[in-house]
């Protein structure tokens, strides 16, 4: 598994329902990236250093434009940093 380092979180994207109106398909290239996802891994934090707000997990808000793509074993995730959370969901 991929392990962030420094104040970094690894993020799985949430999918969001494909919601339609009428017969118009928007074609998967056209529509935006969601911008919540699940916490799936956090870097580890030096002792004086405060820990990070998140945990494996958790569901967040982040910018749309946040973050650094990557695949791994055929997988997509996202390494975000800490400014780029928004904020913690439910």
């Amino acid at each position: 598994m991929i392990e962030p380092v420094g104040r970094r979180v690894l993020v799985k994207r949430i999918e969001e329902e494909e919601k339609k109106k009428g017969e118009i398909i928007i074609p998967d290239t056209a529509k935006e990236k969601p911008s919540q996802g699940i916490v799936e891994g956090v870097a580890k934090v030096k002792k004086d250093d405060d820990p990070l707000p998140v945990k494996k997990g958790d569901k967040i808000l982040f910018g749309k434009y946040s973050g650094t793509e990557i695949e791994y074993k055929d997988e997509e995730y996202l390494i975000l940093n800490e400014e780029d959370i928004l904020a913690k969901i439910g």
